[in-house]
């Protein structure tokens, strides 16, 4: 009687078995490696960064600086191609393919931007076009924006108010739990009796480690 239930148990399992490995067989037959290079249709120059994404699944991912992507989708997904200065396209990936891998040369036209009307009009006076030019609020460029974000104070701001990220946090409480290990089933160490932090405090008060910095403003 107990062969009779193992091998209807064998038989079960190996149905189940076969029915999976069918699934992941008919799932991977969909999936194709579809790569390719973007150009432009006028001088066939390949297209940097262009966005190439799956329209159903919204995933996909970029060309590189000679126009060339690659990554996995789906026979008979639509892709869609985008990026600054072109019309947007797609292409239909063929579902009636027999392999695995699928390349294609993509093509884009430029796409021509009509700016707003700008009407420009001369100043009655010529006082008013010192006065205006004087006091024109010019925008600061890339290198002035750059020094004012890397001034000592206002990185000082930033990091106070900077909260730790997870590698950080994690990374402090490994340390907090190696501590407490290293003096686990016994007191921890104690600095105020140390003779070696003693002499690295009077070290950093030589130095001057602790006095504050004086901050200059603009009355003094």
């Amino acid at each position: 009687m107990k062969k009779y239930i193992v091998t209807l148990l064998a038989i079960v399992f190996a149905g189940q078995a076969i029915q999976a490995q069918e699934q992941d067989t008919s799932a991977n037959e969909k999936l194709v490696q579809f790569s390719g290079v973007v150009m432009t249709s006028d001088s066939l120059i390949g297209i940097p960064y262009v966005s190439v994404v799956i329209r159903r699944t919204k995933m996909g991912t970029y060309s590189n600086f000679d126009g060339y992507f690659t990554f996995v989708a789906e026979k008979g997904d639509t892709i869609d191609f985008s990026c600054i200065g072109f019309r947007k396209s797609y292409y239909v990936i063929p579902d009636t393919l027999h392999s695995q891998k699928y390349s294609m040369i993509k093509l884009m036209t430029e796409d021509t931007v009509f700016l707003d009307y700008t009407e420009i009009n001369a100043l009655p006076k010529r006082d008013m076009f010192d006065y205006y030019f004087v006091n024109a609020d010019i925008p600061d460029d890339d290198m002035e924006r750059a020094r004012k974000n890397l001034e000592r104070e206002r990185l000082k701001e930033e990091s106070e108010e900077l909260r730790p990220d997870g590698a950080e946090a994690g990374k402090y409480h490994l340390a907090q739990q190696a501590r407490a290990y290293y003096s686990a089933g016994q007191l921890a160490p104690n600095n105020l009796l140390n003779p070696l932090a003693w002499a690295q405090f009077f070290e950093a008060w030589k130095r001057g480690d602790f006095k504050r910095e004086k901050k200059i403003t603009g009355d003094e």
